[in-house]
């Protein structure tokens, strides 16, 4: 619904597109939309698939280090682990040297979708949104550099 104090712009646009907050919400929202149908041929949602690639990049990580990696308390981690162990992808076991600690293993099968997510999800996306290398890596440098200065100012 336009109003008369929208202008031809805001209307093309959007009228939140000026916020950079919207911008990556929305963009977030459409990147969620791009990765549902990839992920759900390994029957993942998108923290699932984040977990898998921590853990396939460096696996036997303490839940502790994959929240903090994900950005993620542990009373929304654990649930999420644990829907990954009941598919049979981890393992959750408690460390030797001190049992508050929980360990998260790939299995076997867990090391084989962990391998091809990390390897087919992104080269289909970047096929699907049509932008190089050199562009995502640009964008996501930004990203990261922002994210740190927000986290610095909060």
């Amino acid at each position: 619904m336009t109003t008369p104090a929208m202008t031809a712009q805001d209307t093309a646009r959007g009228a939140l597109d000026d916020f950079l907050c919207f911008g990556v919400y929305s963009t977030g929202l459409a990147f969620n939309r791009l990765y549902k149908p990839l992920l759900d041929r390994y029957g993942l949602t998108y923290p699932q698939y984040l977990v898998m690639v921590a853990l396939a990049r460096r696996d036997n990580q303490t839940v502790g280090e994959l929240g903090g990696q994900l950005f993620l308390e542990s009373n929304t981690l654990t649930p999420l682990i644990k829907r990954l162990e009941a598919a049979g992808l981890v393992t959750r076991q408690r460390d030797t040297a001190d049992e508050r600690v929980v360990r998260v293993r790939l299995t076997q099968q867990g090391q084989s979708v962990a391998q091809d997510v990390s390897t087919c999800v992104p080269a289909e996306l970047m096929e699907a949104v049509g932008i190089s290398i050199e562009e995502i890596a640009a964008l996501n440098q930004s990203l990261v550099t922002l994210r740190e200065k927000l986290q610095r100012a909060a």
